[in-house]
């Protein structure tokens, strides 16, 4: 399932405020927020990938592996994926900071 924190930031970079608190029901906000993207400004959705940095081979190989399903929801996928691996690795580098000693710190 995705995490809330995750799903939150995508709707953020694509300009969703959710109202609901049902996952499920903001992923399918998600996935239709990237369809209309895709047939509507499809530049600005390569840009939003391209600032959340998710993998375009990733997203090239699942799009032409999975010729049937929804592509805003391979999309959305790929975004939320990718903001929860930002998310975790924030998470580990600020663990690793405060595994500094004050002294040694810059």
């Amino acid at each position: 399932m995705h995490s809330e924190e995750s799903i939150q930031a995508v709707g953020a970079e694509l300009g969703l405020l959710f109202r609901e608190t049902d996952n499920e029901l903001r992923f399918r906000q998600l996935a239709h927020r990237v369809n209309d993207l895709l047939i509507n400004d499809f530049d600005r959705l390569i840009a939003i990938l391209y600032r959340m940095d998710v993998s375009d081979i990733k997203l090239k190989t699942l799009l032409k592996n999975n010729p049937g399903e929804d592509a805003g929801r391979i999309i959305a996928e790929l975004m939320i994926e990718r903001q929860a691996q930002k998310i975790e690795s924030r998470k580990q580098f600020t663990r690793r900071e405060s595994d500094i000693d004050e002294n040694e710190k810059w």
